[in-house]
């Protein structure tokens, strides 16, 4: 950490604790959240073994950002692993899924940290009984990517969904005690829960965003852009998340990420055609405005 710079914040469930959750931790994919996850957890658990799974030179910027105790490009590393944490695209989780009962000998909790659940808990469906699925999604990004992006306060204060294929299935509460110990606040919902409360959450606000940007872009260029005040910098910010984060949650969302779009272009017709009374206009922006107000006040790290 560089001089100046803040230090992380730390919750009380971030301290050390004597007895980890879980003793030999996998992480598969070591990104801004795997990564994150990976040094909470090393953080948290001193004793515990953190072991990273990714490219030869993402692995080496992890040992040396001491993210991770060993590594190896090969997921055969995890074979004795008591927790495995999948951390990459949601297409690249499901191709793990596949292999797991392969790579992995013993016993094990698996989990997953996908934006859509629904897919990724039907294709866990395969996984022999020694290996119990906890579907997961931790709610907490930021303006930057990658590794050197990761922290481990990350997840301070955050709601962390758990979607379990059953309400008693094995290995949820050491998941619920592994997302408590890290700062953030688990949450138990269904997997269809999960994908229509993101699809409103998450994803209409991602593609209204990219859509109002790409409009703007055409219709007044780079130098009309250039009288842009702080208020549309602000909320465009999403415009600048990379497509290839967000493929695969609206692939494998897309019929309810639909409804919700649906929605919002009945609402967007709504007011076309009633731009002329104001009456109208008004009540849309005092209607907005409340539900404006019954947001949380900002906490931890703004939601992916």
């Amino acid at each position: 950490m560089s001089a100046g710079q803040p230090l992380p914040i730390v919750s009380p469930a971030q301290l050390p604790q004597a007895e980890p959750v879980f003793h030999r931790i996998a992480i598969v994919g070591l990104g801004f959240i795997g990564g994150s996850i990976a040094m909470a957890a090393r953080q948290v658990w001193p004793s515990a073994l953190v072991i990273g799974v990714d490219r030869n030179d993402v692995l080496e910027t992890a040992m040396r950002m001491h993210a991770v105790d060993l590594g190896a490009d090969d997921p055969v590393v995890a074979a004795d692993a008591d927790l495995v944490v999948l951390a990459a695209p949601v297409a690249d989780i499901i191709g793990l899924l596949g292999a797991l009962p392969t790579d992995v000998r013993g016993d094990a909790v698996i989990t997953d940290v996908g934006g859509s659940k629904r897919a990724i808990v039907e294709a866990a469906a395969g996984l022999p009984a020694r290996l119990s699925f906890i579907g997961g999604h931790p709610l907490a990004g930021g303006p930057r990517r990658g590794l050197d992006a990761a922290r481990p306060d990350l997840f301070v204060g955050r709601p962390w969904i758990l979607t379990p294929p059953a309400p008693d299935s094995p290995g949820l509460g050491p998941v619920q005690a592994f997302v408590e110990g890290l700062g953030a606040e688990p949450r138990v919902m269904t997997p269809v829960e999960h994908d229509h409360l993101v699809s409103y959450l998450a994803e209409l606000p991602q593609l209204v965003v990219n859509v109002l940007m790409q409009v703007m872009g055409e219709e007044i260029g780079e130098h009309g852009l250039g009288f842009a005040g702080r208020g549309l910098v602000d909320t465009t910010r999403l415009a600048a998340t990379p497509g290839h984060v967000w493929k695969d949650v609206l692939a494998t969302n897309a019929d309810l990420a639909g409804r919700a779009l649906d929605a919002f272009t009945e609402m967007l017709a709504y007011v076309r055609a009633n731009l002329e009374h104001g009456e109208t206009v008004e009540g849309l922006f005092e209607s907005a405005a409340y539900w404006r107000g019954r947001l949380p006040a900002r906490r931890g790290s703004d939601s992916s």
